[in-house]
């Protein structure tokens, strides 16, 4: 069954484990390397003893084995030192005399090999077979040539840990040693323990304020996440992975709630939206249908001339219901992305003259004079012809509703550096300071019966957003209101 704890708990019991098992290992190898030292010291401090045996002249006889005097020597060595065995070997390492009691040399040979490397100066510790051993059991010793009339005749081969001392070793390391051992190697474990935990929670701490916030989050709303961010940063302070996380959980945070804003303001604007077109829904609306009731009701008393002029008006209010219309039928496929530029490069110049010519009548009914200021030498601009002249057409429509009679209005040209830059005035009042701030967002009307904005303007600033480009109210003295955008 998978655990399912928190990171900083997994971490802390893999980190237990390990150390559990690091501290075992180096236990071991503690003994290890302890045993080795131990037994390399002992054959260093008895590299003698076995020389100054086989100098003893009384062990051999002509004959061979003096058996009185090597019972008598090896009586005496067992006395002075329980802890090591003597042994004498032929050449072939063959036991020819032991004071092992009955019964317990396992082996009647040992292996001259070790004894051979002994003797000449190989690297300590060498480890020997051991007679009173099992097979495969092997100890440090001390050996010499045994020589008779300057013939090698044997070995004088001495266990330097014999039964006797194993057996004292055991028990003492059973009561006293082990003990020791495993304690230090618990309390040692316990440190490390306590230390890794420790280290766990402050470096998991960063990963678990990240945690809080995201269920923060989860539990609240903007506010809760827009508070999050000192926490974030704060995490993000330093040069690490989980550093790193921080800051990154911090920008997507800061992004999120501008987001969050942006789509608030979205929401808002689209209920102003909806709230604006129906007031100027509305005033034409209620004229064309109180028109039409009119004529139904007052048809037999109506002469021809009244039955025409509120033909006219009704007729009047009917189209601007559905300029409305159709406005609001282009803004919505300009938004929803339905229509895309087709762009193709074309002179900005005979564009303007175009569209002056849509509008002559217009001006010139109203007494108005269109002007175009154009400069010489303009570049072609790339972009959607048909979108542009939509662009001049609501300005200039604009201009041309709001301006009084014998009023200006101004279309001026001029390059830029990255490109021509389009400038429509008139002079008509300008725009209320309390629609200048959302004027290209959305349509609104005066308060105060001054210039409103449409939903012209916003589908101008949308068309020329999808040209990578934007307009701009320009606020200068003299003029009822400058429009300005740059196309490339």
């Amino acid at each position: 069954m998978r655990w399912r704890g928190s990171l900083s708990q997994r971490l802390s019991a893999v980190f237990a484990a390990l150390l559990l098992a690091c501290c075992g290992a180096s236990a071991w190898l503690q003994m290890k390397a302890n045993g080795r030292y131990e037994q390399e010291v002992m054959q260093r401090l008895s590299s003698g003893l076995a020389a100054h045996i086989a100098d003893n002249a009384a062990l051999m006889e002509r004959g061979g084995l003096n058996e009185a005097a090597v019972r008598d020597l090896f009586d005496k060595l067992m006395a002075v030192n329980p802890s090591v065995e003597v042994y004498l070997l032929g050449l072939d390492g063959r036991i020819q005399a032991q004071a092992a009691p009955p019964g317990h040399l396992k082996r009647d040979r040992v292996d001259v090999a070790p004894i051979r490397l002994l003797l000449a100066g190989a690297p300590l510790p060498i480890v020997g077979d051991d007679p009173r051993g099992d097979d495969g059991a092997r100890k440090v010793f001390s050996a010499a040539p045994l020589k008779v009339d300057g013939r090698e005749v044997g070995y004088v081969y001495v266990v330097l840990f014999g039964e006797e001392r194993d057996a004292l070793v055991a028990h003492v390391a059973a009561t006293n040693v082990l003990r020791t051992t495993l304690w230090s190697m618990a309390l040692v474990a316990l440190l490390g323990l306590l230390a890794g935990l420790a280290a766990f929670r402050l470096i998991t701490r960063p990963l678990r304020e990240l945690t809080d916030v995201v269920r923060r989050f989860e539990s609240g709303d903007v506010t809760a996440l827009e508070g999050a961010v000192p926490a974030l940063e704060r995490a993000g302070e330093g040069r690490d992975e989980i550093a790193t996380l921080g800051q990154a959980f911090a920008r997507m945070t800061r992004r999120i709630a501008e987001q969050w804003h942006e789509l608030t303001a979205q929401d808002q604007q689209r209920r102003e939206l909806f709230a604006n077109i129906s007031h100027d829904l509305r005033t034409p609306l209620t004229s064309l249908h109180g028109y039409l009731e009119t004529l139904l009701l007052k048809a037999d008393t109506l002469d021809a001339a009244e039955r025409r002029r509120y033909l006219e008006i009704a007729l009047a209010q009917s189209r601007k219901v559905a300029r409305l219309a159709q406005e609001l039928f282009d803004l919505a496929r300009l938004e929803y992305g339905v229509v895309k530029p087709e762009k193709e490069s074309f002179a900005l110049a005979d564009l303007v003259q175009d569209v002056f010519q849509k509008f002559e009548l217009a001006a010139e009914a109203r007494q108005q004079r269109l002007v175009p200021d154009i400069a010489a030498g303009l570049p072609v601009v790339t972009a959607d012809l048909g979108m542009i002249e939509r662009v001049l057409t609501n300005l200039l429509d604009n201009a041309i509703r709001h301006t009084p009679a014998g009023g200006e209005i101004v279309v001026a040209l001029r390059q830029e550096k990255e490109g021509v830059r389009v400038e429509v005035s008139d002079t008509g009042p300008g725009i209320p300071s309390e629609l200048q701030p959302a004027l290209f967002a959305r349509p609104a009307f005066s308060s105060s019966g001054g210039r409103s904005g449409g939903l012209g303007l916003v589908i101008v600033r949308r068309i020329l957003q999808l040209h990578g480009s934007d307009i701009r109210l320009l606020p200068q003295s003299g003029k009822g209101a400058v429009f300005s955008f740059q196309l490339q």
